[in-house]
């Protein structure tokens, strides 16, 4: 098994819902902190570390992210096009966990930059069985490392495949070094 850091998020307006995740989560043996937003304003304040979530020794950056879409205030997509809309945290793995089987919703969720897309079973022994089935699948990813608050770790493209695209942690070194240009 792999050790890195992780820190969950897991936004749903649903209160059981959100500790029904939660305790499948902690069935399946995450022990990684787990923090839950009742909405997608909410989760996007804690991305930005504002008010309540603003010490990021305590709320670090969220290694993964679940989401309910229809919500109150911004929904899941709000919450989607706003981790998209920044690089560092369109590589989130996030997964959309909601009711909806609507395939224009299920389209624009992956248009949006969406992991997965799951519709929540609802019967207690199927989502502890899908829990513990995506957490496992995520061990076996490889994701970005991260330190102890989830910030990136910079990396150096130097002379591998990678190096044609800018990375969001090292744009000012490409740019003052001559680097390659996003593609």
């Amino acid at each position: 098994m792999k050790k890195y850091f992780a820190t969950i998020l897991v936004v749903d307006d649903d209160e059981n819902d959100r500790l029904l995740i939660e305790r499948a989560l902690r069935a399946a043996g995450v022990t990684a902190p787990i923090y839950l937003a009742s909405d997608g304003a909410e989760a996007i304040a804690y991305m930005m570390g504002e008010g309540k979530f603003a010490q990021r020794e305590k709320y670090a950056y969220p290694t993964f992210v679940m989401t309910d879409l229809k919500m109150p205030k911004v929904d899941g997509f709000g919450v989607l096009e706003f981790l998209k809309g920044n690089p560092e945290w369109a590589i989130i793995p996030t997964v959309v966990f909601t009711a909806s089987q609507d395939h224009d919703d299920i389209k624009k969720a992956y248009m949006l930059g969406a992991s997965s897309y799951h519709v929540n079973p609802h019967d207690p022994a199927a989502l502890h069985q899908f829990v513990a089935t995506l957490n496992d699948y995520w061990l076996t990813c490889e994701v970005p490392e991260v330190d102890s608050t989830g910030k990136q770790l910079e990396t150096s493209s130097a002379g591998k495949l990678g190096e044609r695209f800018t990375q969001p942690c090292n744009e000012r070194d490409a740019s003052t070094q001559g680097g390659p240009e996003r593609v």
